[in-house]
């Protein structure tokens, strides 16, 4: 069965990549024409949220995910998924869950922007070197031939064109920003809402087979995203406001854009998409209900995690 899942596809046109694709460029734009001068300001006279996010999302996820599988084995192109969502920079999403649980909604904003910035680089970077560290899912690389420059063309279209257009715009049209950005932010979520319908519609015998072992990889490799946050600003002496951020920023995931990567380069590989598929739609529900279990600890204070 396991082997099976290595070997199967999932049926995806042309017309549906694009529309995805789409998708992910309008939602960047719209996170872009939130970002104002004054979260750079926050992030220059608060440097040491902005590095543990930074630290959370593009090392010690990844480490933890090469832990966790090691430890659980999957099968080659499950493992492969679930290290390409661990190189994926932070989804829109989480500012929208950060506002809900009253946690730090500029250090959000400003982690979403930049670790999209930074992921032209290190989302290639990180996949191929945490992926050959699992001797099943490098041996499984070296079969596909990937092309991370390519990789690296694609991440840049999709998610740096889109930021720094959506900078520029918004520095020069401030209020037009204002107003277009609660239009697209809504839109670029129903429209990704839509495909993920689509993908499960034409694979539903597929997702209905692989299912319960999905959902159990899943429901682990989100925990650890989300114990990596929260870990990393404990151990930092983080506020509780900054300590719920952190934990949202690094269990929400970009699973949009592996899907593109994934039905792009590894023609969607099945333990791969159904991965990045599922995770698109569990990474909201546990971190919805994160949001609203956090709302009610609003102006209180977590005990230090190391005491003496």
């Amino acid at each position: 069965m396991l082997e099976d899942l290595d070997k199967s596809t999932l049926n995806f046109n042309q017309d549906s990549l694009l529309l995805l694709n789409v998708s992910l460029a309008i939602i960047m734009f719209g996170v872009a024409l939130d970002l104002k001068t004054k979260d750079f300001k926050y992030i220059g006279n608060n440097p040491k949220p902005f590095i543990l996010g930074i630290i959370s999302q593009f090392f010690f996820l990844p480490l933890l995910t090469l832990l966790l599988v090691t430890t659980i084995q999957p099968p080659p192109s499950v493992a492969l998924g679930m290290f390409l969502v661990a190189a994926c920079p932070g989804g829109n999403v989480s500012n929208f869950m950060t506002y809900l649980a009253k946690g730090n909604t500029a250090l959000s904003v400003s982690l979403t922007a930049f670790s999209t910035a930074f992921s032209i680089f290190l989302t290639p970077l990180n996949f191929a070197l945490w992926s050959r560290l699992y001797e099943p899912s490098a041996n499984l690389l070296r079969e596909i031939s990937l092309s991370y420059y390519e990789v690296f063309q694609t991440v840049a279209l999709i998610l740096g064109i889109p930021l720094l257009l959506g900078m520029y715009i918004n520095h020069k049209f401030p209020a037009w920003s204002g107003k277009a950005t609660k239009i697209l932010k809504p839109m670029s979520i129903l429209i990704f809402a839509a495909f993920v319908v689509i993908a499960f519609a034409g694979n539903y015998n597929l997702f209905l087979k692989f299912i319960s072992l999905i959902f159990l990889w899943v429901l682990g490799h989100n925990f650890v995203a989300l114990l990596s946050g929260f870990t990393l600003a404990r151990a930092g002496k983080l506020s509780l406001e900054d300590t719920k951020t952190l934990t949202i920023e690094t269990g929400i995931q970009n699973s949009g854009l592996a899907l593109v990567l994934i039905f792009t380069y590894f023609e969607g590989l099945g333990g791969m998409a159904i991965i990045a598929a599922w995770w698109g739609i569990w990474h909201i529900i546990s971190g919805m209900t994160i949001a609203f279990s956090w709302k009610s600890f609003a102006g209180k204070k977590l005990k230090p995690i190391f005491e003496k």
